[in-house]
């Protein structure tokens, strides 16, 4: 007999069943589409939760992203620094404005935007347009010396914090340092609504406009009139009400997902070859995948491991292959300071293990047990 799948992070709707009680209300009162109460209260919720002034509901992460370009009015031509190691999602909406990305590697420290390299790029590009870093597995950047280059070359910095919502760095979440930050209810997410995002900044205005460019650019007018190209990103009533009810339990999910790293890092402790993501000092990650680099002299690879567990039905995955490697990308500039890139050495080195909040203890033992065995 097979035994149980164990994932690597799946939707965990609350015991409580606060998002049943949202969406029926939605039913009840037939809001089910487009707006309603819903998205209006999880703007506002999730604002408060932040600490951020205002909130667009918006029908994914890269829609936020791409909001968040547009909103800075990011064209032709124009240049974005982004960090390599990520998901595509962080560099697409920079082709969407049809701009021009140029990729930053990482810092062993955190894994994310290396300030020396976002240095370096200012040199060789004296004017970019923005700037986005990305959270990766929900770590917080170097974000104080990140901000400062930005705001020394007056570049609006935005948070690519689709996997870290309810990071802290010193304190603040991850999302309102720079002008815009963006979060993402994706399905795999440490809060999800199936799909959805949420764009975040204490402007009001360009809030505001995000919000009528999202629902097709209609002008207040009896009859359909459109001024401007619209766009269709607006998250439904139904959708926002599950965020209503996973925001409830966010704080929970983060100390599950905590109890998970800190598992795993105690039982790797002794095995010289593992090493977990670090956490840097004032930061409080979410941790929403735990993540485990293997050295180079191992006789145990990456892809032994991965293997290893999927024979066990248990999902793991590489590591994020970074922007500048993609082909899709390859002809665009990649900044580092390092021979070898640290996005690439960690892209090499790397294995996602199961994150999902639904593990029980056993699952753990199970997963652990796997890689111990490797060793």
């Amino acid at each position: 007999m097979e035994s149980k799948k164990i994932f690597l992070s799946s939707p965990h709707m609350s015991d409580e069943g606060y998002e049943q009680k949202y969406v029926k209300e939605a039913f009840d009162t037939n809001w089910v589409a487009p707006l309603g109460e819903n998205v209006n209260k999880f703007e506002e919720e999730l604002a408060n939760y932040v600490g951020s002034k205002h909130a667009a509901a918006l029908s994914a992460g890269t829609a936020a992203i791409h909001m968040a370009f547009k909103a800075l009015n990011v064209g032709k031509g124009d240049i974005v620094f982004c960090s390599s190691l990520t998901f595509s999602a962080t560099a697409n909406p920079i082709m969407y404005q049809d701009a021009t990305p140029v990729f930053i590697d990482s810092e062993p420290d955190t894994w994310n935007m290396d300030p020396k390299a976002l240095e370096k790029a200012f040199e060789k590009y004296p004017n970019p347009k923005a700037v986005i870093v990305v959270y990766l597995y929900g770590t917080p950047a170097k974000i104080d010396e990140i901000k400062e280059i930005c705001d020394k070359h007056n570049v609006p910095l935005v948070e690519d914090s689709a996997e870290s919502l309810g990071s802290t760095y010193k304190g603040k979440q991850t999302g309102t340092f720079g002008k815009y930050g963006i979060y993402s209810f994706n399905g795999n997410k440490i809060i999800t609504t199936s799909g959805g995002g949420m764009l975040v900044s204490d402007d009001e205005e360009r809030i505001a406009k995000v919000r009528f460019w999202s629902t097709q650019a209609r002008e207040k007018a009896r009859h359909y009139q459109h001024k401007e190209i619209g766009y269709n990103y607006r998250m439904s009533n139904i959708v926002a009400g599950i965020g209503r009810g996973q925001l409830k339990v966010l704080n929970d999910r983060i100390a599950k997902k905590t109890e998970i790293y800190n598992t795993y890092k105690e039982a790797f402790k002794d095995i010289p070859e593992i090493e977990m993501q670090p956490t840097p000092p004032n930061t409080k990650p979410n941790h929403w995948l735990s993540v485990i680099t293997i050295k180079e002299n191992s006789k145990v690879t990456p892809l032994n491991i991965m293997e290893a567990l999927e024979k066990e039905n248990i999902e793991s995955r590489p590591v994020w292959k970074p922007m500048h490697l993609q082909p899709v990308f390859k002809d665009y500039d990649f900044i580092k300071v390092k021979e070898k890139a640290v996005s690439e050495d960690l892209f090499e080195r790397g294995v996602c293990l199961p994150s999902d909040t639904k593990m029980t203890k056993e699952d753990i033992e199970r997963v652990i047990k796997v890689i111990k065995g490797l060793f």
